[in-house]
């Protein structure tokens, strides 16, 4: 039989009521479950999102045993399946914060995590304000029916690097929350650059954003070919696709960029 996996991405407009956020990310996870869906993708953020980026973000931060992740646990163990979420993790050590992604699994423990290693100091925002990037290290990935699941996050999209090392480390599959905020031609940066890294990798992208006000919507699974196969336009909600190793090897055979390259990517 081929190696198959139903994923969903989920959109909603996170806010500041911590325990609200998961319990619409509970009920987008039990959504997507009772449609199949063995992994569920939702945004970046989606413990805590101020109507302005400031240091409420670092105040509202919580380790990663603390009541967020262990909600997102719970919700992965009752509806069995992965969960990947956007938190931000209080750091013993800095009064900064870190952009972190959860993989929580249906056996309640965190699958893989992901820190974002590249902050939004653009169009305005200075995210390193309140967030520590990431520290370079192998990427972690996780499997589910066959297929190898990577994570990176939002601003990430826009250096093709990081998502090779991902594709280097055996990831079929990205994972990318996002908080893409909106602006002029964002949300068309945001289209060209999921399906971009998709075709260039000749793997799946499932991209889960904020809804509005706060992101520009849009969550999106890109197949290998870079074939939008379901997208969330404006609404809150759920979409789910089945992606298969066979259409990854299909697409491989007929455009082997991989294999043809010439370089690697190192680190700076």
């Amino acid at each position: 039989m081929d190696e198959s996996v139903r994923v969903a991405v989920a959109q909603f407009a996170p806010g500041t009521d911590k325990a609200e956020n998961l319990e619409q990310v509970r009920a987008l996870v039990a959504d997507a479950a009772r449609r199949g869906a063995e992994v569920v993708v939702a945004p970046e953020y989606s413990m805590f999102t101020p109507p302005k980026f400031d240091r409420s973000v670092a105040d509202a931060a919580e380790p990663l045993d603390g009541p967020f992740v262990s909600g997102l646990l719970e919700c992965a163990r009752e509806s069995g399946v992965v969960v990947v979420a956007g938190v931000a993790e209080a750091l013993a050590d800095d009064d900064h914060v870190s952009n972190t992604l959860i993989a929580a699994g249906p056996d309640g423990k965190i699958e893989a995590t992901y820190r974002k290693l590249h902050l939004y100091d653009a169009f305005g925002f200075t995210e390193s304000d309140i967030i520590r990037r990431g520290d370079i290290a192998a990427p972690e990935t996780f499997t589910v029916g066959g297929l190898r699941f990577g994570l990176q996050t939002c601003y990430d999209l826009r250096f093709p690097e990081v998502t090779r090392r991902i594709v280097d480390a055996g990831a079929d599959v990205l994972l990318l929350p996002a908080q893409w905020v909106p602006g002029p031609l964002k949300e068309d940066h945001w289209t060209t650059l999921v399906r971009a890294r998709a075709i260039e990798n000749t793997i799946y992208v499932a991209a889960a954003d904020q809804a509005g006000p706060g992101g520009a919507g849009n969550s999106m699974i890109v197949d290998p070919m870079g074939t939008i196969v379901t997208a969330l336009g404006e609404r809150t909600g759920t979409g789910v696709s089945e992606l298969t190793a066979a259409r990854i090897a299909a697409v491989r055979e007929r455009n082997p960029a991989l294999e043809l390259r010439r370089f690697r990517t190192v680190e700076r």
